[in-house]
C-alpha cells in the first residue's frame, strides 16, 4: 500500500493525543485512527506541523508513528519526517517505511529563499531518505515562509520520480492548482496527486480547480469526505451547501495560535480523544472560547446532525 500519484480522497492530519500531564495517549491514538477509518478517510498523516512533532523526541516520534501504522488497517499512513538535519529525517523515514507507512512528507526549512536553494534541498532530502521511498512535498508558505511557484514545484517533481503528491496549502492558491493541472495538460508535468490543506478552508473551490482531495485536520473529517465525494459526483450545490454550513466553525478553527486547541477540544467533545491537552508550550482556550465553539457546533447541527454533541464543556 505504498503511496502513488493516483492517491485521492481525504487524508486526515492527525493531532498527537496527550494525557493532561503531557504523556503520549496511546489509547486515544487507537480511537482516533479507528474514527478516521469509520468516517471514510482514505489515509492519515501523522507528525505533521499540527501533530506537535517538534515537541517529541526521536524515540517518541517513532512510538507515535508505529502506533498509528499498527492500528491503521486499510488506511494509508503518511509520516511527517521533516527535521533540521538529514540524519534524523533518514532515520524516521526508514523506520516508518519498515513499520508499514505508505510514504513520508517533507517540508522545506524556513531558511530557503531562492528557487535553486529550494530545488537543491529537496533533491538532497530524497537522497538522504533513500531512493524508492514515496514522498509528499509540503507547500505551506504561510507558516514556513518558503514560496514555491508552480514552476519550482514542477522542477522538484520532474527531478524526482518518488515525489508522488503535493500537499498544497498556499493562500491564495486556487490559481496554483490550475497552473499545475495546466502543466499536466501540456505534458510538462507528470501525474501528481494534489491534496489540499489550510484546515479545508477553500476545499469547495479547490476540488473544482482539480484537487484530488484534502489533507487537513478539521475536526469533522466526515464533512471533508462528503464534500470531496459530492464534488466528484458533480453535485456542486450540495457540496457547497454542506461546506457553507461548516464554514463558520472552519474559520474559527483556523485562528493562528489557537487552532489546534480548538480542534482538539472538538475532537474531545466528539469522544474521539480523552484530553484536549497539548504538550507544553501550547495554547489553551478558556471557558468563553469553548462556549463560542459550542454555539458554532449548535449552528452547524441545524444542517449536519453530526455536530449535535451532547457533551457541554466543563466549567473552569
Amino acid at each position: 500500500m505504498t503511496l502513488s500519484a493516483a492517491a485521492n480522497g481525504v487524508f486526515a492530519i492527525a493531532p498527537t493525543p496527550f494525557h493532561d500531564d503531557g504523556r503520549i495517549d496511546e489509547a486515544s491514538i487507537d480511537r482516533l485512527t479507528d474514527f478516521y477509518g469509520e468516517v471514510g478517510c482514505d489515509g492519515v498523516t501523522v507528525l505533521g506541523i499540527l501533530g506537535e512533532a517538534p515537541k517529541l523526541d526521536a524515540a517518541e516520534a517513532e512510538i507515535v508513528a508505529k502506533r498509528f501504522i499498527k492500528r491503521a488497517g486499510q488506511l494509508q499512513v503518511i509520516v511527517g519526517v521533516s527535521a533540521p538535519g538529514f540524519a534524523a529525517m533518514r532515520a524516521l523515514a526508514r523506520t516508518a517505511m519498515e513499520a508499514g507507512a505508505a510514504g513520508v512528507m517533507i517540508a522545506p526549512p524556513p531558511s530557503l529563499r531562492t528557487d535553486d536553494q529550494i530545488t537543491t534541498y529537496f533533491r538532497q532530502a530524497e537522497e538522504a531518505i533513500g531512493e524508492g521511498i514515496p514522498w509528499v512535498l509540503q507547500d505551506y508558505p504561510l507558516t514556513l515562509s518558503v514560496v514555491m511557484t508552480p514552476s519550482v514545484i514542477r522542477r522538484i517533481v520532474m527531478d524526482s520520480q518518488a515525489c508522488v503528491m503535493l500537499k498544497h496549502e498556499d493562500w491564495p492558491g486556487l490559481e496554483k492548482i490550475s497552473a499545475l493541472r495546466g502543466f499536466q495538460r501540456d505534458g510538462s508535468l507528470r501525474p501528481l496527486s494534489i491534496l489540499t490543506g489550510n484546515g479545508g478552508l477553500f476545499l469547495d473551490f479547490e476540488m473544482e480547480r482539480g484537487a484530488d482531495g484534502a489533507m487537513t485536520g478539521y475536526a469533522f473529517p466526515d464533512m471533508l469526505v462528503d464534500v470531496v465525494r459530492l464534488s466528484r459526483s458533480g453535485a456542486r450545490d450540495q457540496a457547497h451547501d454542506l461546506f457553507d454550513a461548516h464554514l463558520p466553525l472552519l474559520r474559527y478553527e483556523q485562528q493562528p495560535g489557537v487552532g489546534l486547541a480548538v480542534r482538539k477540544y472538538v475532537l474531545q467533545q466528539r469522544g474521539v480523544i480523552a484530553s484536549a491537552a497539548q504538550r507544553k508550550p501550547g495554547a489553551t482556550i478558556g471557558a468563553t472560547a469553548k462556549a463560542e465553539v459550542d454555539y458554532l457546533l449548535a449552528r452547524v447541527a441545524r444542517v449536519d446532525r453530526r455536530a449535535a454533541l451532547s457533551r457541554p464543556h466543563a466549567a473552569e
